[in-house]
């Protein structure tokens, strides 16, 4: 009797012990019993991290990064507009190689926040690395309707998602103009304002739009909150024999427009600080840091990763201002460089896979006595069209090729079909657009796609798709800006013009690599059978990866202007381990979804009806 006493006494603490454990779980956040992530967020490596990827219908995009396990300390938002022409992945930096474009290695925001996690144990830094349309904050703000008001709403909507009790504006290059947007949508900036950071970025700044005068009644109001401002003398910088900035413009301008402001109602006190100027105000409340440039370098990029810009704003004029290292340098952050960029699971994925087979076009060899690029260029400049496409025909077939383009480049994607299999491909296609010529003086010409068509049958080739397009451009080892031009379009003169201007683009990077951005791609599509006799044309991929064409079948078959470019693919395909042709696995329904984004498509049927594929 005893026995069963203590068992049952036993088993009834244990089950009020339970219950007691259920009422206190329901009555906390999981977070403080299971460091749970953030609603919506997802685990990260290497560095124990937390994220969240989301995009706004404006087409803003954002990363929202902190530790993995956030504690009671207060907590602090850190948020960081991306510069021009830099994306979310490139701004927070990963350890760079010869694959990546080199803006992965001049910000490492990620990099310099964990560095600053690191040293302070007194609250927890959540990051929020956002992104404009278009890769500028400039244009966003030019063109969208409502955006000061939209850049204000998301980023007390972020503060409020991450319980952050301050926030801190940090900026670099045009991303200046996010905050400055963020000022002309307030009335007075709010007292959770802890901060604001100019790398290098303040170019937008306006007395008339009454800038100044916001900045400093927030400053006056509350003696913990900061003005940085880095920036240098970028009046005389030369870029290939031009100057980068006009007779008003620059951060140099920009920064003795505030300084200037601000020193009619502040005293404010210069001296020489290592390399740099500084001035500053406000009982060290305002500080600016301004390299004279003696040498005339252009040191845009260099202020915020090179020299450490964004953990010393971040840090100036409190306890941390000396811990983490040296303003100007060396980085001292380089153990918190992530091996590999961020991956936003929402976007394209398709990658160059270094495990594909070796596969090539089976051009004959080059010509000996072959013309170059600019040779050529000169030999059809003056033929009528179709002579023009015969002549360029001929050149192509008898192997007149670069070489670079002879060997294709892997791209591996996946698809799921309707029965919800999921199946991985890897194509290949040419790492640039179809040329005549050497590797050392070639010349992009475009084609017809009826040219193209004979050309690629004879090899075994075949037009890429639009999908394909949205492919290349998202795996592409060299993504550059588009540059359009508007005067005689349809000349060779324009089309050696245009490809002339790709290459100064190019200058010193290897030719081998996979380049996007450069052309509108010749493409096959069902619509050319709603359009005979058309030429179908998509891409020219702007900086954040959105096409500046649409599909589009409005010219006639034989027309061809500067911005057309064809790009081959082998037939070759490779489908969950089996070899397939591209044009079976464009007409299967189950498959087609790795070449396509238009349901299946018979390319016999479109060549036939289309009138130029025959």
């Amino acid at each position: 009797m005893k026995r069963c006493e203590s068992e049952c006494g036993s088993t009834l603490a244990t089950r009020r012990s339970v219950v007691f454990v259920a009422l206190l779980l329901a009555a906390f956040p999981s977070s403080i019993w299971s460091q749970s992530l953030l609603p919506g967020f997802q685990k990260s490596a290497p560095f124990d991290e937390q994220v969240k990827w989301s995009q706004l219908d404006s087409g803003v995009r954002m990363l929202v990064n902190a530790p993995a396990t956030l504690s009671e300390k207060p907590r602090v938002l850190v948020v960081f507009a991306t510069p021009n022409g830099s994306t979310i992945e490139q701004t927070l930096g990963c350890v760079t190689s010869k694959e990546l474009d080199w803006r992965f290695d001049i910000q490492h925001v990620a990099a310099q926040v964990r560095r600053l996690r690191e040293i302070d144990n007194k609250r927890d830094f959540v990051l929020a690395v956002v992104q404009a349309p278009k890769l500028s904050w400039p244009t966003f703000r030019r063109d969208q309707a409502g955006a000061n008001t939209i850049i204000r709403d998301f980023v007390a909507s972020l503060a409020k998602e991450v319980a952050a009790e301050r926030v801190m504006l940090t900026c670099h290059s045009g991303g200046g103009s996010f905050i400055f947007g963020y000022l002309n949508a307030v009335e007075a900036l709010p007292p959770s304002l802890e901060r604001i950071v100019f790398l290098d970025a303040n170019y937008s700044y306006s007395d008339d739009e009454g800038h100044g005068d916001k900045l400093l009644a927030w400053l006056k109001s509350d003696a913990v909150r900061r003005l940085v401002v880095i920036a240098y003398d970028d009046r005389e910088i030369t870029l290939n024999g031009k100057k980068v900035v006009g007779p008003d413009g620059g951060t140099f301008r920009a920064s003795q427009r505030m300084l200037t402001r601000f020193r009619r109602d502040v005293e404010i006190a210069d001296q020489d600080t290592g390399p740099f100027r500084q001035s500053s105000g406000l009982n060290g409340q305002i500080q600016f840091f301004v390299h004279p440039n003696p040498d005339n370098k252009i040191l845009h990029t260099a202020l915020v990763g090179e020299m450490n810009g964004l953990l010393h704003g971040l840090t100036l004029s409190t306890s941390l201002e000396s811990k983490w290292g040296t303003f100007g340098g060396p980085r001292a952050y380089s153990k918190w460089v992530q091996p590999q960029p961020f991956a936003d699971p929402s976007a394209v994925r398709a990658t160059i896979p270094a495990d594909a087979p070796d596969v090539r076009i089976a051009f004959p060899a080059h010509p000996a006595e072959a013309p170059t690029g600019s040779q050529f260029q000169q030999q059809i400049a003056e033929l009528p069209r179709d002579q023009r496409e015969a002549t360029v025909l001929r050149e192509l077939t008898s192997g007149n090729v670069p070489d670079f383009l002879r060997r294709l480049k892997p791209i591996r994607v996946e698809a799921t079909d309707d029965a919800g299999a999921k199946h991985v491909a890897t194509y290949f296609v040419m790492a640039d657009y179809l040329a005549v010529g050497t590797d050392d003086d070639f010349f992009r010409v475009p084609i017809t796609p009826a040219t193209a068509t004979v050309f690629a049958d004879k090899f075994d080739a075949f037009l890429i798709t639009a999908k394909v397009s949205d492919d290349v451009f998202a795996a592409a080892q060299v993504k550059l800006n588009p540059k359009p031009l508007t005067k005689d379009r349809d000349a060779v003169a324009t089309f050696f013009q245009h490809h002339r201007i790709i290459e100064d683009q190019l200058l010193g990077k290897p030719r081998w690599q996979l380049v996007a951005g450069i052309k509108k791609d010749v493409v096959l599509t069902n619509r050319l059978k709603e359009k005979p006799h058309k030429v179908a044309i998509y891409g020219w991929h702007d900086s954040d990866g959105q096409p500046i064409q649409s599909v589009y079948v409005g010219h006639v078959d034989w027309y061809v202007d500067y911005s057309h470019g064809v790009r081959l693919m082998s037939q070759r395909v490779i489908v969950d381990g089996q070899p397939f042709n591209v044009t079976d696995v464009l007409k299967d329904s189950r498959l087609c979804r790795l070449l396509s984004n238009e349901g299946p498509i018979d390319a016999a049927e479109v060549r036939r009806t289309s009138g130029w594929g025959r």
